[in-house]
């Protein structure tokens, strides 16, 4: 017979038991689900969860009409998880199905070699990424490839395979404005406006998590953004990519013919001093920058300062008028050797008989001789004024990457810049350094009226969020009068009407203005037989629209300005017609160039 009170204990015992094993149950459900909820889940996620950047575009350079100077493409990072892989190498591959239904076992070795083939990598250093770190969720494979490689890798159906967005730089013109986009290399921006429009043009990369199920496949619907990404702001260029790649042709062509070693071309519109073209040649093709040399990378038209020569006389003319003390009718005695009042001597290129000859006549024959007797009689201090008032010695507004200010060839004294042979030199662009575009901008003055205007490359930056930020000054500076700078234009006239270029130059239907240059070399030793010859000309000269200057160092078989000359009628000729510049209604006139 059964004891009742033991029964009773028992009952009590077991009663006890079960709320033991509950209440031990209980107080680890509430340590799970409540004192460490948040930690376990996290541990949870992290062993699922893979976290990737999100990339944003960099902002595109453009030209003034929207046409792509630089801009990115659509290229994908390929991205594998180890752990699931090693798992599958352990089990002896991974199954997949055609698309005829059959079932194929494809080992982690053979699935790859496949990836490696068409990455174009090395097979063993894919499966090394693959399968080198077992705990880990996140490999990269490969970066940066196109569309068509994405879609053949996902035909090979490897279970895991993550293509993360990641733009790639392009630039659709290559060489042709790769002098003023600059490149980007693996080190980031590496020249030009891709270093100094960095504010406008860096993207902000952004992050995303997944979570990924056992077989390393993303979980559809889990993708969490962790930061937004923000692409670049878009860079409206004033230049014209047409005429850029038009006048890169014609500089190239002539170039070569005349074996120089570089060229440039600037084309300026007066009414705004937008830079419509700035053509170096050689340039650097930021696609290829191994493939370039590494001297053309940059603008030489921006950067490197060079003696003019005589096209600086345009710019002693209109000192001369503007200070009241010269006039068009000027007139000198104009040996081919004169000898200074400081007992130096002055030249003319070549020699010739002693000329009568007016301001105009001056310039129309590029006398050396003619212009120091009469420009000289400017004091030197009030010269050197307008010469910084034309934007001499200094920075364009533009500021482009190592952009040269040029030298004024000064000795600090501020009553006598120069010294005795130098005051004189200055005159016709000797023992003074201009750049190209500042040679524009003087050109670009005389046109406007004697106002000279900020030099603009860079219209403006279009932010993300349609901000539009960068917009240049347009505030001028008065530096001769509108009297004057006319009358210097007109004067110029007689270079291309009667001077000995005038056949090279003239534009049928258009009245033009210029002036050519030749400068000399210096060498350690002194000047060398070097030259660098240019052409700076106006259109049409009775309504100045438009600048076109051209420059060549050191051409091998024509070392004077008549090998400027071709190539700034072929681009100034482009410029008018593309712009439908009206031809002039009235003849040329000028000044008398002889007394």
């Amino acid at each position: 017979m059964t004891n009742p009170r033991r029964s009773r204990r028992r009952l009590a015992l077991a009663i006890v038991m079960v709320f033991a094993v509950v209440g031990v149950f209980a107080v680890r459900l509430v340590d799970i689900q409540i004192v460490r909820a948040d930690q376990l889940t996290s541990d949870a996620l992290n062993k699922r969860a893979v976290e990737i950047p999100t990339y944003a575009a960099r902002g595109d350079i453009v030209d003034t009409n929207g046409v792509a100077l630089a801009n990115s493409v659509n290229r994908y990072d390929v991205a594998v998880s180890p752990m699931n892989f090693a798992k599958m190498d352990s089990d002896g591959g991974f199954t997949v199905r055609a698309e005829d239904g059959k079932k194929t076992t494809v080992t982690v070795l053979q699935a790859a070699t496949d990836l490696a083939t068409l990455t174009q990598q090395d097979p063993a250093t894919v499966y090394q990424s693959m399968t080198q770190n077992p705990k880990s969720n996140y490999a990269l494979v490969t970066k940066s490839v196109d569309l068509a490689t994405r879609r053949a890798i996902e035909k090979l159906k490897i279970p895991g395979i993550v293509f993360q967005f990641h733009p790639k730089r392009t630039y659709p013109n290559g060489a042709v404005a790769g002098n003023l986009t600059g490149y980007m290399s693996t080190d980031g921006p590496g020249g030009g406006l891709e270093v100094t429009a960095k504010d406008c043009l860096t993207s902000v990369n952004g992050a995303t998590s997944y979570e990924q199920g056992a077989d390393g496949v993303q979980i559809p619907g889990s993708a969490v953004t962790r930061k937004t990404a923000t692409p670049g702001g878009t860079l409206t260029l004033a230049i014209d990519s047409d005429l850029q790649w038009f006048s890169t042709q014609a500089v190239a062509e002539q170039g070569t013919a005349i074996g120089a070693t570089s060229g440039t071309a600037v084309v300026l519109r007066i009414k705004d001093f937008h830079v419509m073209a700035a053509t170096d040649w050689p340039a650097v093709d930021p696609n290829n920058i191994d493939g370039s040399d590494v001297a053309n990378f940059g603008s030489q038209a921006f950067t490197a300062a060079y003696e003019p020569g005589s096209v600086f006389k345009a710019m002693s003319a209109a000192i001369l008028l503007d200070s009241g003390i010269g006039s068009p009718t000027m007139q000198a005695t104009v040996p081919s050797r004169w000898a200074t009042p400081e007992g130096g001597f002055v030249r003319d290129a070549t020699a010739h008989p002693t000329q009568q000859l007016t301001l105009t006549g001056v310039l129309q024959n590029s006398s050396n001789v003619g212009i120091s007797m009469l420009g000289s009689q400017v004091p030197e201090d009030v010269r050197l004024a307008y010469m910084k008032k034309f934007g001499l010695g200094q920075k364009t507004d533009i500021n482009f990457l190592g952009e040269g200010t040029g030298s004024l060839g000064v000795t600090g004294n501020s009553s006598k810049p120069w010294d005795n042979q130098s005051k004189y030199n200055v005159l016709y662009g000797q023992g003074v350094s201009a750049t190209a575009l500042q040679v524009a901008q003087i050109f670009g003055t005389l046109g406007n009226g004697g106002m000279r205007l900020p030099l603009t490359l860079v219209e403006n930056c279009t932010k993300a969020d349609g901000t539009v930020t960068g917009i240049p000054s347009t505030t001028g500076t008065r530096v001769v009068s509108e009297s004057t700078a006319k009358t210097v234009v007109n004067m110029l006239e007689s270079v291309v009407q009667g001077g000995e270029l005038s056949s090279a130059v003239n534009i049928p239907g258009y009245r033009v203005a210029g002036k050519s240059g030749t400068a000399e070399v210096a060498g350690p030793g002194g000047y060398t037989s070097d030259r660098i010859v240019s052409f700076a000309g106006i259109a049409p000269a009775e309504d100045p629209q438009y600048v076109v200057v051209v420059t060549y160092t050191k051409p091998a078989t024509m070392r004077t300005s008549a090998a400027a000359a071709p190539t700034f009628k072929k681009i100034m000729s482009q410029v008018l017609t593309k712009y439908r510049v009206p031809p002039s209604k009235t003849p040329s006139t000028y000044p008398a160039t002889t007394w």
